[in-house]
Formats: structure tokens, C-alpha cells, sequence
């Protein structure tokens, strides 16, 4: 999918929102239980609850993986069901050097089929470059994370004053253009987005956080937000986990529709 379709999505169905696949076989409804597939079963209905009103889905790797080959095949089951209209994200935070890099692309762009993966650049070009390779796909390049601990790093700064994720953005920009490859801002990091703005003004960014995190999607939006939208705000479990009985899947769609309402109402004020 490249950059003009998910602009278009955004566009038609007046959403930014991603959801997380972020699917815990120890959190879902006890009645799936009782399926051959829980994970995708969960998955499927989150889905056709939420389809119309988000223009991502962004499955963590990990969640898969941990269960072995029959987590992968859920997944890949999860994936072929998401319609071909929205943006998948693998949030595999993958980063290797080059030769590992270019398996790690076959993996998620060839064989299943990703639109874009997120990637850790701290081995430089090396760990990010080799997806680039591959077209019509997308990195998202992890730079001022929401978690608490990712201020360890990040905002270190060099001799003058520059702080570690900026010299990422600066550098990293270099890689590709905004038409594959993107950055992980986090909601709770709202108030850096000015500044990220003025060394990356019309990359997406894919914005966590908001939600369970605490992050404000009125503040992402007034300060990440450029003339073609330019954000994907993700949500996991306040959406996935809104309900834990049989009607999960409804709660899913209330809270979803909530967002997406909000961000219509983001949209029509900023003329997009």
C-alpha cells in the first residue's frame, strides 16, 4: 500500500485510528476457548467489528510467536482476513545487521504479505535499509517511544545539546523518503511532536499510547497532525480488551466508533 491509498482511506472512512492486535490467549472471552483457532477467532471478530472504522491493524509479533508454529498460523489466518483496503503493520521491532535484515524482509513483506514493520535502528543503516528494497512496503522506524524506561537513551544528548532521537530522525531520513518509511512518536510524548515536526514534516507518524497509556489524542493531533493527516494513532487493549464477554466484539466497535467520531470531528476541523 503506498502513500497516497492510505491517505485515501483516511480520508474516505475520516479516521487515523490503528488497532493493536495485541491478542493474549489468557485475555480473551473463556467461550473461544472452545475453538480450533481462539486467536483468530478473537481476531476475525474484532475485525469485522472494527473494519469500517480504522484504517490499520498492527498485530505485536509477540504475541503470536510466543505460542510457537500454531501462533504463526494464526496469525497469518489473521492476516489474509483483513481486508486488502487496510494498512497492516507487523510490530515485530526487528534490528539486525544487513544479510539478517533481508531474511527478516522476505519473512514479513514476501511470505507474509505486510504492508510495513517496525524496526529498531540502533545498528544504524544496516538494520533499516534492506526493507527499503522491497516496493510499495514500509519501515517504521522506532524514534521517542511512550514507555516510560525509553527516556534512558532517547533523550541523551550529544556535546551540543542534540538529543539521541533527533540525531535518529536526522540520520535516518536519509535512508528513504515519505513514501516508506515511517516513526514510532509516542502519545505520552505529545509535547516533543513541534519539534519532530521541523526534521520530519511530511513522514507518517504511528503515534501508541493513546488509550490505556494515558496519551491525549486531542494533543497528538494539534501537534503532530500536517496537511495530509500524517498520523496513525494506535489503540490496542483499550479497544481489543473493552469487553470480555460473548458481546466483546460490540464493545470493541462502541469504542472504536468513539474514537473514530472524535478524530472525524480532528479531520473536519483541519480541512482534510
Amino acid at each position: 500500500m503506498n502513500r497516497q491509498d492510505i491517505i485515501s482511506q483516511i480520508k474516505k472512512k475520516k479516521s487515523f485510528l490503528c488497532i493493536g492486535l495485541d491478542t493474549d490467549i489468557n485475555k480473551i472471552p473463556r467461550h473461544l476457548l472452545e475453538s480450533e483457532d481462539p486467536i483468530f477467532e478473537f481476531n476475525r471478530k474484532i475485525i469485522d467489528a472494527t473494519k469500517d472504522l480504522c484504517v490499520a491493524y498492527k498485530p505485536n509479533i509477540a504475541f503470536y510467536e510466543s505460542m510457537g508454529a500454531r501462533g504463526w498460523q494464526s496469525l497469518q489466518r489473521t492476516l489474509e482476513y483483513i481486508p486488502d483496503n487496510i494498512f497492516t503493520i507487523a510490530d515485530a521491532k526487528r534490528g539486525d545487521i544487513g544479510n539478517t535484515t533481508s531474511m527478516y524482509g522476505r519473512a514479513f513483506f514476501r511470505q507474509m504479505n505486510f504492508d510495513a514493520v517496525t524496526v529498531s535502528p540502533y545498528m544504524g543503516a544496516d538494520s533499516v535499509t534492506p526493507f527499503l528494497d522491497f516496493k510499495n512496503k514500509w519501515v517504521v522506524i522506532l524514534a521517542l517511544t511512550s514507555n516510560s524506561s525509553g527516556l534512558d537513551f532517547q533523550n541523551i544528548e550529544d556535546h551540543s545539546g542534540k538529543a539521541l532521537f533527533k540525531q535518529v530522525l536526522e540520520t535516518s531520513k536519509e535512508w528513504g523518503d515519505d513514501e516508506n518509511i515511517m516513526y514510532v512518536v509516542g502519545a505520552t510524548r505529545a509535547e516533543q511532536l513541534l519539534e519532530i515536526r521541523k526534521i520530519i514534516s511530511s513522514h507518517f507518524l504511528l503515534v501508541p499510547g493513546v488509550g490505556a497509556q494515558g496519551g491525549s489524542l486531542q494533543d497528538v493531533a494539534k501537534y503532530g497532525m500536517n496537511s495530509d493527516c500524517g498520523i496513525l494513532v494506535n489503540s490496542s487493549r483499550s479497544i481489543i480488551y473493552a469487553g470480555s464477554g460473548v458481546d466483546f466484539a460490540e464493545k470493541a466497535e462502541l469504542e472504536s466508533r468513539k474514537i473514530q467520531q472524535e478524530m472525524a470531528l480532528i479531520l473536519s476541523s483541519a480541512g482534510i
